[in-house]
């Protein structure tokens, strides 16, 4: 259960999260945190699909790392999270070590275009996408094959980064065997389900 505490804590490191963005003009520096209403729907998520093997193809500083991770903590599921800077898995590991969740999540500075090349089929549950916007389509059918049937994909930035994430969802629903709807939580968030 997300006790009070908890909840106010996450608030708290947002707000922090966002104060830092907004006094900060380097891109590579910033947190580019999901908000916290995505980070409650990423945990129902979890908390119902109740699933092993949890990607998350960009950590950032691990916000969203947190609330994967806190909806899988007393759960046999693992959270993989792979990020390019090591700097921001370093904070990444700050926070998971402060909730007590890094034995829930291994964090890897690697790229995601090569991890899920070496991925095995059907082998992920559920992908959580909040990186690069301009290498999703070229992830999409590396996706297909690890995701397993009933396997969900949620795409963080659908609506805030439409024009960037356009031909990535035209892609998507052009794809025989796929459901997916966009919905208006946080920045947008596009869930796709394999059928």
């Amino acid at each position: 259960m997300l006790s009070s505490a908890l909840f106010d804590r996450l608030q708290t490191i947002w707000e922090q999260g966002e104060h830092h963005d907004e006094q900060t003009t380097e891109r590579a520096l910033k947190n580019l945190f999901i908000t916290p209403d995505t980070g409650r729907f990423l945990y129902q998520l979890l908390r119902h699909a109740n699933p092993r093997r949890v990607l998350e193809i960009g950590t950032s500083n691990g916000y969203s790392t947190l609330w994967l991770a806190l909806a899988l903590r007393d759960r046999e599921g693992m959270v993989t999270s792979l990020d390019i800077l090591p700097a921001k898995q370093q904070q990444a590991t700050a926070h998971l070590q402060e909730f007590s969740l890094e034995h829930k999540v291994q964090l890897r500075c690697e790229d995601a275009g090569q991890y899920l090349l070496a991925e095995a089929d059907c082998s992920v549950d559920l992908v959580f996408l909040d990186a690069d916007r301009s290498r999703y389509a070229g992830y999409w059918p590396a996706l297909c094959r690890v995701l397993r049937p009933g396997g969900l994909i949620v795409v963080d930035n659908v609506l805030s980064h439409a024009a960037e994430c356009a031909d990535f969802i035209r892609q998507v629903l052009a794809t025989e065997g796929y459901l997916a709807e966009t919905y208006q939580i946080g920045k947008g968030q596009f869930v796709i389900v394999k059928d």
